[in-house]
């Protein structure tokens, strides 16, 4: 059975612009959800924090990073955590020690699994995933997707705790 070929190669989508930046899976383009107004505060407010703990948690963050998660796939991570001693790569190929996402109204959690499990694949430690309309927090690893205790989310071994009920706080304040 002959297999039809796929629309670009990596190297081509790793060579080309899009706006907004698109996930590459398997020879084909994915449109990632956002623009609007609780997805783009939250991702802002998750870097933010993140941002102002980087020496204390020995972590550098990134927001919307390609991540090269296998030879032919490409996730743009809402807010990725490389650790300090990671390699400063333009696409991302070393697990870095956190990914997070941020869920849009309009996307479904069985989609962001798909992606999660991308993340998971590639070795990422750390995968969690923010839900701004319901106000929960979940943790993804080989068990599948879980809701965060008490909405706390924290790096095992590390300093890292994020209490997520926090930055809703702060969202709701934006939101006036």
């Amino acid at each position: 059975m002959a297999t039809a070929p796929a629309l670009l190669t990596v190297e081509q989508y790793l060579h080309t612009s899009f706006h907004p930046d698109v996930d590459f899976v398997d020879g084909e383009i994915e449109e990632r959800n956002l623009g609007e107004f609780d997805h783009g505060r939250l991702q802002g407010l998750l870097f933010a924090w993140f941002q102002s703990r980087e020496r204390a948690f020995g972590v550098v963050g990134v927001l919307e990073q390609r991540i090269r998660v296998a030879g032919t796939r490409v996730r743009i991570c809402d807010v990725t955590l490389l650790r300090r001693s990671a390699p400063r790569e333009a696409v991302t190929t070393t697990p870095p020690l956190i990914c997070i996402e941020v869920l849009s109204p309009e996307e479904r959690l069985s989609r962001a699994e798909i992606v999660l499990r991308d993340y998971l694949g590639m070795g990422v430690e750390n995968i969690w995933l923010i839900d701004p309309i319901r106000r929960v927090a979940y943790v993804f690893d080989q068990h599948g997707l879980q809701q965060a205790t008490n909405n706390i989310l924290r790096v095992e071994g590390t300093e890292i705790v994020l209490e997520v009920d926090i930055l809703f706080e702060d969202l709701d304040e934006a939101r006036g």
